[in-house]
């Protein structure tokens, strides 16, 4: 499944910041598993662009009423000047076990505050 709304957004920043967010490509893998394919161009490294597999995993936890999530991996690989994830989640109501867990709502609200979309 494709999600759409992923939006490049406008302007970059005053350290020369200036990413092209250029899609999210969510799906559904068994139960609560869901995978996340996200390209962009103009990333600074790697966390760039794990930020903004975790912004679309935390979106997506919340349109479907869920309110967290739990990294499970994330590869990674550049082609060209793009950077792409390959980026799997939980996603679950309640906060689950483990390191990496994320609550929707409060990082929704990072992305929108940081300029990464959201799917």
């Amino acid at each position: 499944m494709t999600l759409a709304g992923c939006a490049p957004v406008p302007g970059g920043s005053a350290d020369g910041f200036d990413p092209d967010y250029n899609g999210v490509r969510t799906s559904l893998l068994e139960g609560d598993l869901v995978q996340f394919h996200v390209t962009m161009s103009g990333a600074r490294s790697g966390s760039d662009v794990d930020d903004y597999a975790e912004c679309a995993a935390a979106q997506y936890a919340l349109i479907r009423g869920y309110g967290f999530a739990r990294h499970v991996r994330t590869t990674m690989k550049q082609e060209g000047g793009n950077q792409t994830a390959d980026a799997v989640y939980t996603i679950s109501p309640s906060l689950p076990r483990g390191l990496r867990t994320i609550d929707a709502e409060v990082v929704v609200a990072n992305c929108e505050a940081n300029g990464i979309p959201t799917v």
